[in-house]
């Protein structure tokens, strides 16, 4: 295997696993969200406040879900 070769697999490699880091940080992004909508949801006084706060959960959570199905779609085989 030539230098350029393996340089090129080095590089590969680096990106696979900064988009596998990504993925997964989106992923417990979104665990972290679930616990706190549950949390506010399970509450017996949901108020104005905590509306608007699960609304940006939802907004967050569908970003985050987008994010990630992108960056699946980038590890598949061309």
């Amino acid at each position: 295997m030539s230098e350029q070769e393996k340089d090129n697999l080095i590089r590969a490699q680096n990106e696979l696993i900064g988009v596998l880091f990504e993925i997964i940080k989106r992923l417990q992004a979104n665990n972290t969200l679930d616990e706190e909508y549950f949390r506010i949801i399970a509450s017996e006084n949901v108020g104005n406040a905590d509306k608007k706060r699960l609304d940006e959960i939802l907004i967050q959570r569908t970003e985050n879900s987008k994010i990630v199905a992108k960056l699946l779609e980038k590890l598949q085989p061309n």
